[in-house]
């Protein structure tokens, strides 16, 4: 990873491209966000920096973070993320990472937290199919069917797929293109979607697969 930037999802919107093509953009406001600390081999036994994003009362800083945000000289942050940099020389503890660290048509990779969707059924999480609804599959049509073997091994296996909770897990959606970057407002559009809802953090950093 080269660089990288945390910030918030404005929601979605569409651009034209130079050819007239309307492409469908996820518009981020990443930024600025402050190194708030510096880790290296010989202290931390790797090299990383930790970027804040969005400012925090002082009053809602409990005493360790104040200690933490107080050694770097650095304001309060409400959001706290670590870069495995490549190089990490150029950078230090106070400096200011703005939207214009990337550029349009760079490929980025988006991490963000799916939206949650609650307790769902098979079909939902899944995409199972529902069982014929007549013939004996009662009562309901829309259950998992059977669980496994009755005499071996008389449990259900590790990793069954079955109801339960649904979204709100870490994504990463990858090779997404930077449609526009707008220096002056840190905002950066990207084409597609991105996971989480209107709000929700995202980390941007250049794509791994590029």
């Amino acid at each position: 990873m080269k660089k990288g930037l945390v910030g918030k999802k404005l929601g979605m919107t569409q651009l034209f491209d130079t050819k007239g093509n309307v492409v469908p953009v996820t518009v981020l406001e990443v930024g600025p966000c402050v190194v708030s600390q510096k880790k290296t081999v010989e202290n931390d036994g790797y090299e990383a920096v930790q970027i804040g994003y969005c400012d925090l009362k002082a009053s809602k800083v409990n005493k360790p973070m104040k200690g933490h945000f107080g050694k770097g000289d650095v304001a309060p942050k409400k959001v706290l993320r670590e870069f495995r940099l490549e190089d990490t020389s150029a950078l230090n503890v106070g400096d200011v990472l703005k939207a214009d660290l990337f550029a349009e048509g760079d490929r980025v990779d988006v991490r963000g937290t799916s939206k949650g969707k609650g307790y769902a059924g098979v079909i939902k999480r899944w995409n199972f199919s529902r069982l014929k609804m007549s013939h004996g599959t009662g009562p309901v049509a829309r259950h998992g069917g059977s669980l496994g073997a009755c005499s071996t091994p008389s449990r259900v296996m590790k990793g069954k797929k079955m109801a339960g909770h649904l979204g709100h897990e870490r994504v990463t959606v990858q090779n997404l293109d930077v449609v526009k970057v707008d220096a002056e407002n840190n905002i950066i559009a990207v084409k597609g979607a991105v996971p989480g809802p209107k709000g929700g953090i995202v980390v941007l950093f250049d794509s791994v697969k590029a």
